[in-house]
């Protein structure tokens, strides 16, 4: 706990969480990309087979970020009250916690695989395959799960460094496994899809191994004796209160994409490919605003355990002035380039034209996308999780996919698009609005004497 970031100037202290989380943001869609680029080259059935796994992959993926944030939310906080017995109880429930989830879902899930993919709509020519990854996949769900919350865990003592470089590692020992299992490279068998899965479970092994070297041995957060079952029990419940909103806020953005694109399936393929390729250049045009997002939690945790609120709300005021600029920096550069960055994907001109459509209007709203991504952060590690799944049921469900429905019937896919940017305004703004004034209330209600010291702080 000698990390603290309750004192010293803040915008050097947000400058350093977030610039090693650009480059862990980057090797995670590096981890993905390669794997999907690799199996590709086996063949449409393989690739179609790793495809149908995205949806269960992801929503793993999302219960273990919500496990994650939960965790880091009530460890930063004890942080910051000073409580280092309490901090090492937190992390060692977490893992726990995580192995408990683990054993759950890994005996439903292997269990399932065939009624599970066939309800998804998986063909019998596709399935096999789909069986070969998964299998163990589920197997090495272990690795997949407790390093996500302990690499949270260590974000909430203020290191982003090192989870960094081991998630940067693991994506460059992935790349090497791929080529050899699924390839057969250097005398290993040719495994194929299977391969890939084996690749994916042993760099996640490692870094297992390498998460839980750095809490024990380098940040001291977990406890020499494992805490009673009472104590356990409750720490339990106070990650799953932050975890499980949280997950399922997560959830809520690709199910809202899923009915998007089906809405823009109505105007052909075309449309579909064009939406496609905007979308997944997006999250690169973002890896920024959502570094800073990652990087805000365990500021606002500790500073919100010691008190700190003034400290909060100027961090935030920083952090939103930068994700405006980021977002005109970024929606110029799409909006001069946009033709240009499509094609690279796609020669087709129909899909190039939707897609340079989608850049000249919905990143003027990135911005915005930055605040909502912060806000949401904030609340989380304040301890609020409320506040942030409805700011995302308020932006995807009751304004979004309505709104775009009544704008597909009026002006076609230039009012799907249009509906993006008003619910990133309205929803930007009230984000804004909300976070800011939960600090400025709770500043005003400190009594004087904290007051004065956190106006030294700041």
């Amino acid at each position: 706990m000698t990390r603290k970031l309750t004192e010293g100037p803040i915008g050097p202290i947000l400058l350093k969480l977030t610039a090693p989380m650009v480059l862990g943001i980057i090797s995670v869609i590096a981890f993905n990309l390669i794997d999907t680029y690799f199996v590709g080259q086996l063949g449409t059935n393989q690739l179609a087979a790793m495809s149908f796994t995205f949806p269960v992959v992801m929503t793993f993926g999302s219960l273990a970020m919500g496990l994650g944030i939960g965790t880091s939310s009530v460890i930063s906080r004890a942080i910051g009250k000073g409580n280092l017995k309490q901090v090492q109880q937190y992390t060692t429930a977490s893992l726990s916690l995580s192995l408990v989830i683990v054993m759950i879902f890994v005996s439903l899930g292997f269990f399932t695989i065939g009624p599970l993919f066939q309800l998804l709509g998986a063909e019998p020519v596709v399935l096999p395959y789909i069986k070969e990854y998964m299998q163990i996949w589920y197997l090495g769900m272990l690795f997949l799960v407790v390093p996500m919350v302990g690499t949270n865990a260590i974000r909430a003592a203020g290191n982003t460094l090192s989870p960094t470089i081991i998630m940067a590692f693991a994506a460059a020992l992935n790349i090497f496994l791929d080529r050899l299992f699924i390839f057969g490279e250097f005398g290993f068998p040719r495994l194929e899809l299977q391969g890939a899965a084996i690749a994916t479970v042993i760099s996640r092994a490692f870094t297992l191994l390498a998460v839980l070297f750095v809490l024990r041995v380098k940040e001291n957060l977990l406890s020499r004796e494992y805490p009673s079952l009472q104590k356990t029990i409750e720490c339990w419940q106070e990650i799953l209160k932050i975890g499980c909103p949280v997950a399922i806020a997560m959830l809520l953005t690709p199910f809202a994409t899923g009915i998007i694109t089906r809405l823009i399936s109505s105007h052909g393929s075309a449309a579909v490919a064009g939406f496609g390729i905007a979308t997944r250049t997006e999250s690169f045009a973002l890896i920024t605003v959502s570094a800073l997002a990652a990087s805000i939690g365990p500021f606002v945790g500790q500073n919100w355990g010691a008190n700190a609120f003034g400290r909060v709300r100027k961090a935030l005021q920083y952090s939103y002035r930068f994700c405006l600029g980021w977002g005109i920096f970024v929606a110029m550069v799409l909006h001069t380039s946009g033709q240009t960055i499509a094609a690279y994907f796609n020669q087709d001109l129909d899909v190039v034209g939707i897609t340079a459509s989608y850049y000249s209007l919905v990143p003027f709203s990135y911005g915005m996308v930055g605040i909502i991504l912060v806000a949401s952060s904030a609340f989380n590690a304040m301890g609020k999780p409320l506040p942030a799944i409805s700011i995302s049921f308020l932006q995807f469900f009751i304004i979004y996919i309505p709104v775009a429905y009544i704008g597909n019937n009026m002006s076609g896919l230039t009012g799907i698009f249009t509906a993006a940017i008003i619910s990133n305004f309205i929803v930007g703004i009230l984000a804004y609005y909300l976070s800011q004034k939960n600090c400025l209330h709770l500043n005003e209600s400190m009594p004087m004497s904290v007051k004065s010291e956190q106006e030294i702080y700041s």
